[in-house]
């Protein structure tokens, strides 16, 4: 499935994708099937930052580690697997071929800055908003835990501190919030909790960011990111 180059797993695309298809078949994911199959499709040819491997593998990714938690819901595996795909490819949310469901969470992963927004204000916009479908804080939840597992030694010092930031003072704050939303997602919003936290401070540690102790800025406060890009 992998194989260590230059101090990272490269994942075989091609084995990942077969994979989840049979297991989608398998367990009659419908929307998940036609997510695989139009995903590797719109990213063909696309390579990630930092690793320098094939787009897909990312979501496909998310996708096996979600399945291995035992989260086989259709609707969310398929915004795993599209939750990227409005902003890397020349996609529209009309384009996808999934239900109304599926094109919500997408939509909320997807970062649109409102005329007159700051980025500050567009991010925190962007995670408040998350909070309105279990799906899209799900996937949030699983794509920050595999960027920031693998970001160290592939992405810029100044990337990496203002990815820890966001995490510590937005993200983490609403996966905490969300359990009262989706009492039925407490363990698993827990575990995630876990997972991230963990991550996020050891990254702290070692390149010197503060923690606000998972402060939420929002409100009459202002949420602030000196990394902001």
């Amino acid at each position: 499935m992998s194989r260590l180059v230059s101090n990272h797993l490269e994942y075989d695309e091609n084995k990942l994708y077969t994979r989840l298809l049979a297991q989608f078949e398998v367990l009659g994911m419908t929307e998940s099937i036609k997510a695989i199959t139009f995903a590797r499709k719109k990213h063909a040819g696309a390579i990630r930052e930092g690793s320098g491997q094939a787009y897909i593998v990312h979501p496909l990714q998310m996708a096996s580690i979600a399945i291995a938690m035992g989260l086989k819901d259709d609707n969310l595996i398929a915004v795993i697997i599209l939750h990227d795909i409005i902003e890397d490819t020349e996609t529209s949310l009309s384009d996808l071929p999934v239900n109304d469901q599926v094109k919500h969470g997408v939509n909320l992963m997807t970062t649109k800055q409102l005329n007159g927004e700051s980025k500050s204000q567009t991010k925190v916009r962007y995670f408040m908003e998350l909070k309105d479908d279990k799906n899209a804080i799900i996937c949030k939840a699983l794509d920050r835990f595999v960027n920031l597992a693998t970001m160290a030694g592939e992405f810029s010092t100044e990337k990496i501190k203002k990815n820890v930031i966001e995490t510590d003072q937005l993200l983490l704050p609403i996966l905490r919030e969300a359990k009262d939303l989706y009492p039925e997602l407490t363990p698993t919003l827990y575990l995630l909790r876990v997972m991230i936290r963990s991550i996020n401070e050891t990254l702290a540690n070692a390149y010197g960011v503060e923690l606000k102790g998972e402060q939420l800025y929002g409100g009459n406060a202002t949420y602030v990111n000196e990394y902001q890009t």
